[in-house]
């Protein structure tokens, strides 16, 4: 199911707090409703919520045309801030009003129609970018082996296939994996609500797991790697990822398992120097 959709200038999206017990689609024009789904995380992952930013301006300026620029950059700002830690967000929408070049003091048909495009073009490119990232990483994984990932980074997080979970897919798809073990992911329970629904929905074999287990799974030897996703990088590699991925880093390290962060170049913020820089 396509978590988040554009049809004839209105947005679709899957509320994401209702799985896995209810499969709920909202279709709407009112980018406060847009701007309220991320905040409550009805719309989530860092990807997906830079698209939804992005079709959210497009629909403030649909609803601004004749109106000042002023007003609808103040709904923009709005929209940037709805979550802080994933730099997706609001570099989206700095590309979605940056598209408007050449604009007078008031918004313009043509100055929509503009944004539309670019919204559209930033969706299409996650998508690009989910299956480079599936074939660039089944390449770490010549032989069978089991994986065991946090969160969620699907499709129900990004505007593809997904990242890590993309490349979980790959892998599975390709034949090249034993078994997958998903964290539950409290506080919110996104691997078990969202990344377990993803993966029994494709077929593929997998555990779900307490948190707490994952150390006691790498002493039995029983992960051979752990991926993950990113809600930003950092300058210099400095990762922030949902609460747990640090402590996952640091099990790997000490029981000598690679450690793999899977995410667009739309997720690295060269603005950030380090993770200290950045707002949780």
């Amino acid at each position: 199911m396509d978590p988040l959709s554009w049809r004839e200038g209105r947005i679709r999206f899957l509320d994401q707090t209702r799985l896995p017990a209810e499969s709920i689609l909202t279709e709407t024009d009112d980018p406060e409703l847009i701007i309220e789904a991320i905040r409550c995380l009805g719309v989530r992952g860092a990807p997906l919520i830079g698209i939804a930013g992005a079709y959210a301006c497009v629909l403030a300026a649909k609803k601004l045309v004749g109106g000042s620029w002023g007003e609808l950059e103040t709904v923009m700002t709005r929209i940037a801030c709805a979550r802080p830690t994933a730099v997706n967000l609001p570099s989206a929408v700095a590309r979605i009003k940056s598209a408007a070049l050449g604009r007078s003091e008031v918004v313009r048909p043509q100055d929509v129609d503009r944004m539309e495009a670019e919204a559209m073009a930033l969706h299409a490119e996650d998508r690009t970018a989910c299956e480079r990232i599936a074939e660039h990483g089944l390449s770490l994984f010549p032989n069978r082996t089991s994986i065991l990932t946090h969160c969620n980074t699907g499709s129900l997080a990004t505007g593809g296939r997904g990242t890590a979970f993309g490349i979980i897919r790959e892998v599975w798809e390709s034949g090249r994996l034993e078994h997958l073990y998903i964290d539950e992911t409290r506080p919110l329970f996104q691997g078990s609500r969202l990344t377990a629904w993803e993966a029994q929905e494709l077929g593929i074999p997998c555990s779900l797991i307490t948190d707490s287990t994952a150390a006691y799974l790498m002493r039995q030897q029983r992960v051979g790697a752990v991926i993950v996703g990113a809600d930003r990088i950092a300058e210099n590699g400095d990762v922030a990822n949902k609460v747990g991925t640090y402590g996952l880093a640091v099990l790997a390290r000490a029981h000598g398992i690679r450690f793999h962060v899977a995410a667009p170049t739309t997720t690295i913020d060269m603005r950030t120097k380090n993770g200290r820089e950045i707002v949780v």
